[in-house]
């Protein structure tokens, strides 16, 4: 009866993350549908002399989200692999290359446009500090995510050296 609970038990745990997945992802969603529009507006209206940059801004937000989305889509296939015991699968080490490139494409999207920002003059200290945030996430997310990449590359090679041992 134990090992059955405890096999339950993981599950769950996978099974909250990948709820929590998609909840993050359709957050996002309906924050690009409906407050980063709104939100632009009002900054518009209380800024006018930066209203040049509100649609470069949200057209920038939202080519985010496609290596955002990409990266949510492989944390699902590594719980995925996680839940049918493969975690130190090739399949999870590609899953977390994508995470990787993802977050690290993230990270340079937003520098390139809080460089373009500053540029022009138009670095408002909300937008930039909201940019730096995102920067600095995006940025952890990708070393953590190298980091077990690595990790799980080293577990494939020990478990690969003890199936030709035994």
């Amino acid at each position: 009866m134990k090992p059955k609970f405890k096999e339950i038990a993981e599950q769950g745990k996978t099974l909250m993350l990948k709820v929590a997945i998609f909840l993050i992802g359709f957050t996002v969603v309906g924050l690009c549908a409906f407050w980063l529009p709104w939100i632009g507006n009002v900054l518009h209206e209380m800024y006018p002399e930066f209203g040049y940059v509100k649609y470069p801004l949200l057209i920038g937000i939202y080519i985010t989200t496609i290596p955002f989305f990409v990266a949510l889509y492989s944390g699902l296939k590594l719980l995925s692999n996680i839940d049918r015991n493969e975690a130190f699968s090739e399949s999870s080490v590609e899953s977390l290359k994508y995470i990787t490139i993802c977050a690290s494409t993230i990270t340079l999207l937003y520098v390139f446009g809080i460089i373009i920002l500053i540029t022009v003059n138009a670095g408002n200290p909300g937008i930039l500090l909201l940019g730096a945030v995102i920067t600095f996430a995006s940025i952890v997310i990708a070393v953590f995510a190298a980091v077990l990449q690595r990790l799980f590359k080293s577990a494939m090679a020990l478990k690969t050296e003890n199936d030709l041992t035994v």
